[in-house]
């Protein structure tokens, strides 16, 4: 992917909706609250398996790259001690698949939608040349017009990460896409756990790591609906990938990678 850069934060006043709760354990009811929000939908996965609001992310039959070594195998998911674990591994027990590495993914494609709130998402990333973590929202409509929002990706051994919207104007009107930003940078703890969000609105996106403010897009009427497409439901991806042109070569040797998930929340802003 291109991604240009750029790094300013903003603070908004904003409005909302409300929701129901969900069961949570109890030693995160302390954390699960935010302030002027009401939480309508999480997974703690406080289990030994995966809920129903996920499916396996399968390898396409024409991957692009971030799809090239997804597979399904049990040995690449686990759900333990309130986290999900995917991994980035060599192929050395998968003999009938060609593919070099394999990694894994999850979405909530077809279950579960997020539009008009805001998600929170606890992650930690190991380091290996190669690893391309990323946390993200798609629609169902064809890539770019229905857009793309880029919760996190990180390359490497990064101490940075990317956070990024696309549509067709980002793409290919190489005349609006100067008209803002539309990607940022921010740092993370490296090796320890960050939090990313995103709060989706009408005409903005908000974009924070660690509750701090990294860069916000905004709707732009006089550039048609083209250059804003993401007041729509949109499903969550979370997925370890490897190699490709962006990230570079994998090292073999630096696998086994993990990435591990914490929690995802989705909020609402409550009414006043």
């Amino acid at each position: 992917m291109n991604k240009r850069n750029c790094l300013y934060a903003v603070l908004f006043l904003l409005a909302g909706f409300s929701g129901f709760s969900l069961h949570t354990d109890a030693k995160k009811q302390n954390s699960i609250q935010r302030e002027g929000w009401e939480l309508v939908w999480h997974d703690e996965f406080d289990g030994d398996k995966l809920s129903e609001d996920w499916t396996r992310i399968p390898r396409f039959s024409n991957p692009p790259e971030w799809n090239k070594y997804m597979s399904t195998d049990d040995r690449l998911f686990e759900v333990k001690d309130g986290k999900l674990i995917l991994y980035g591994l060599n192929n050395d027990y998968l003999p009938q698949d060609t593919a070099h590495f394999l990694t894994s993914g999850v979405y909530t494609r077809g279950k579960v939608f997020f539009q008009r709130g805001r998600i929170d998402i606890r992650l930690k990333m190991d380091d290996a040349s190669g690893a391309w973590p990323a946390a993200w929202l798609l629609p169902e409509a064809q890539w770019p017009y229905g857009g793309e929002i880029d919760i996190m990706e990180r390359l490497n051994h990064d101490t940075i990460v990317y956070q990024t919207v696309h549509s067709y104007t980002t793409e290919y009107d190489t005349i609006a896409r100067k008209s803002q930003c539309w990607s940022s940078i921010g740092s993370i703890k490296r090796g320890d756990w960050n939090v990313y969000s995103v709060e989706l609105y009408e005409d903005h996106i908000c974009f924070y790591i660690n509750d701090r403010p990294t860069f916000t897009y905004r709707k732009q009427p006089e550039l048609g609906h083209k250059q804003y497409p993401y007041d729509r439901p949109m499903y969550l991806l979370i997925d370890m990938q490897l190699g490709g042109h962006w990230v570079g070569r994998v090292n073999p040797k630096e696998l086994p990678c993990r990435y591990q998930i914490d929690y995802v929340r989705f909020y609402k802003k409550k009414e006043k």
